[in-house]
């Protein structure tokens, strides 16, 4: 294994290596101070710029990407008081308030060397999981890793924020969508409908870009302007430095949380800096000062942001069971390459796992110096209206979903899941499940076909590995239940919403969760019913080999389904500002009641423009691609985007004219300097 790490590090002399990860490290900078994209969108745009580099110079780019884009996030955060990311949220709490004391570069330097620090603990820890974890992956079997596939799903699920009813029924549609295609058991069409176009299956790129990407664009775009004002940047790095180096006990602590926390599958960066803010909160003696600019309350959730993406990694590789949305893109890439994760790696690859450590520690450190370096720079772009970011970042992620199979019905795909999406996240199902079982769709259909095969019966299920793993999987279930049974004992409702304080939290996402309860909360859960009971009907047709994960998954999903149903069913009020949060109150006379009605009657309001923005930023794309299908993506871009920044961002026709110059050249030079192509048009 030490021959396996050195060679790794003697390989990170290579040029291009090197540079695939600067580009990355820059990127992740970069993209972790836009709004609402963070890891996700990081992995999902530089995703596509990976088809035809080796594997290593992929995996320098995305780990270097990947281990800074919560270094950048806490810029905004710190001089805003509007996070990045919603793990960031946490570190705005002290940071703002320290900011707004005239101390912003204490803040942010404690923040930068803290995220280092998580980075560089969270690679030993990787390194240290190789060894210890090699021998029992060794061990499996594929009725083991049939179980781990299952595992990985069902536990994103359940571990997931929002209720498990919903978790489950988004990781079977992921499922789903999965087996769209030529099956690996059989080479027979699945859910193709006669189009070749889906013989190949859906486009890995083009479901994490429509499901997070184009859905976040629907959502934020209607931001027009910046309304939180500036702090600005004072202070002195040197306090924040040395006042860092009196707080590692809080930096060891909060990075070994993270970890932890991505380990667990459907956990994430969010859930372990709150739980590094609680144990720093817990272990205090003086408490009075947190939120008010305790430097306590950066360090460790910051040390715990970057250390969980490591920890997301150990599951990831090992396992593979992607513990989120991240690892579920690197994982799929992986596939892509014909890298099987579990054994195959650590034996056939073993020297690939020690190139994403040393390029997660190397990233870690230059993106905390490269912060300190451009800080000043970096802290202009917080400024900038996700309306006018948008239609940039719409053009290049569909561009990047056509790299892949060099197909414009990639992006039409990309559109229409993006349209799911949207009423995923507004609606509170998880959308990590749901690309979780996307990825691992196949493999658990492989897995499976081989253990049905070579053990007979229910013979496989006595097998200790399995029974380990199914009690792995029960034990998140009755915890559930029993949760559920307390809260009914103590009277208070429990349907799985979330409730509209965490609605309208500042630091959180107007719109995730903003429909449940509503007629298009039910719209969804009848959607699914429909989609499930379809496609148990049609894998009827399918030959004996072929149906069995299509009918065990629609079968499954239709029971979650069923159940999501009967929930929303009994939840729902009907479209009426009661429905939206008044619980039913009358208008009766009173103080009370009439500030309940007028803060139902705002939500509807606010629903409502939500779906307007949503409903026509989503046309605007359809429009664009229907310009690329005739004119060509680089007349097309020249088009939509000035287009867009004057009708829909509000933006000055300076704005516009100088945005779509600079957008222009940038694709117009692209495919000199990448693989990149535009889609040609039909008159082009």
């Amino acid at each position: 294994m030490t021959d396996a790490a050195f060679s790794a590090l003697a390989s990170l002399a290579n040029p291009s290596l090197l540079i695939m990860l600067a580009i990355g490290v820059v990127a992740g900078l970069v993209i972790g101070l836009i709004p609402g994209l963070g890891g996700t969108g990081a992995v999902a745009i530089l995703l596509p710029v990976t088809f035809g580099m080796e594997p290593e110079q992929a995996l320098a780019l995305l780990i270097g990407a990947l281990a800074v884009v919560h270094t950048s996030d806490t810029v905004a955060a710190v001089l805003l008081g509007a996070p990045g990311s919603a793990s960031a949220s946490v570190t705005m709490l002290d940071g703002y308030a320290m900011a707004r004391k005239g101390e912003a570069k204490r803040a942010l330097s404690l923040a930068f060397l803290s995220s280092m620090a998580g980075g560089l603990i969270g690679a030993v820890g990787l390194t240290l999981a190789i060894p210890l974890a090699r021998p029992l992956v060794l061990s499996f079997g594929s009725p083991e890793l049939f179980m781990l596939t299952i595992l990985g799903v069902s536990l994103a699920a359940v571990l997931s924020r929002g209720n498990v009813v919903k978790g489950l029924t988004a990781g079977f549609l992921g499922l789903l969508l999965g087996l769209v295609g030529t099956s690996p058991t059989t080479a027979e069409e699945r859910f193709t409908f006669g189009s070749l176009f889906l013989g190949d299956g859906v486009s890995l790129v083009a479901v994490a870009l429509g499901i997070f990407g184009l859905a976040e664009i629907a959502s934020r775009v209607g931001q027009r302007r910046v309304t939180e004002q500036p702090v600005s940047l004072s202070g002195g790095w040197g306090a924040g430095i040395r006042e860092w180096l009196t707080h590692w006990t809080h930096v060891v602590r909060g990075s070994l949380i993270g970890i932890w926390a991505g380990i667990l599958p459907g956990v994430g960066a969010t859930a372990g800096t709150w739980l590094a803010y609680g144990q720093a909160v817990a272990t205090a003696k003086d408490k009075r000062q947190f939120g008010k600019g305790d430097p306590r309350g950066i360090v460790g959730p910051e040390s715990a942001n970057n250390s969980v993406e490591a920890g997301d990694l150990i599951p990831t590789f090992l396992f593979g069971i992607p513990g989120g949305v991240p690892s579920a893109m690197l994982l799929g890439m992986l596939l892509t390459y014909g890298i099987q994760p579990g054994p195959a790696i650590v034996t056939e690859h073993l020297d690939l796992m020690y190139v994403i450590i040393w390029c997660f520690a190397i990233a870690s450190v230059a993106g905390a110096f490269l912060c300190f370096l451009a800080t000043p720079t970096l802290a202009k772009l917080t400024k900038v209206p996700f309306a006018i970011l948008g239609p940039g970042l719409l053009v290049v992620m569909l561009l990047g979903a056509y790299q892949e199979g060099g197909q414009l019905g990639d992006l039409w795909v990309m559109v229409v899941l993006g349209v799911i999406g949207f009423f995923l996240k507004a609606t509170g199902v998880p959308r990590a499940p749901f690309l979780i079982g996307f990825v691992l769709a196949i493999p658990m259909e492989r897995y499976y076909y081989l253990t049905t095969s070579l053990y007979d019966s229910s013979a496989w299920m006595a097998r200790p590995g399995v029974l380990v793993f199914a009690a792995i999987l029960v034990v998140p279930l009755l915890w559930s239940l029993v949760k559920r049974f307390r809260t009914a004992g103590s009277g208070v409702a429990d349907d799985g919403h979330r409730n509209e304080a965490e609605i309208d939290d500042p630091a959180g996402d107007e719109l995730e969760g903003s429909m449940t309860g509503t007629r298009w909360s039910l719209a969804v859960a009848v959607g699914a019913v429909l989609l499930f009971a379809g496609a148990l009907v049609i894998s009827g047709s399918f030959s004996d080999e072929a149906q069995l994960m299509p009918r065990l998954v629609a079968g499954c999903g239709l029971i979650a389904a069923v159940a999501l149903l009967w929930q929303e069913r009994h939840s729902w009020r009907g479209e009426s500002p009661d429905a939206d949060g008044t619980g039913g109150v009358e208008s009766t006379p009173g103080s009370g009641s009439t500030m309940l009605a007028t803060q139902a009657e705002a939500r509807l309001h606010t629903r409502r423009d939500d779906l307007v923005v949503a409903a026509r930023t989503f046309a605007s794309m359809a429009a664009f691609l229907l310009l690329v299908s005739l004119a060509g993506y680089l007349a097309a871009a020249l088009v939509f985007v000035p287009m867009f920044l004057l009708y829909t961002a509000r933006a000055r026709p300076r704005t516009a004219i100088i945005y779509t110059l600079v957008l222009g050249i940038v694709l117009l030079s692209l495919p000199s300097l990448l693989p990149v192509d535009l889609p040609p048009g039909l008159f082009q």
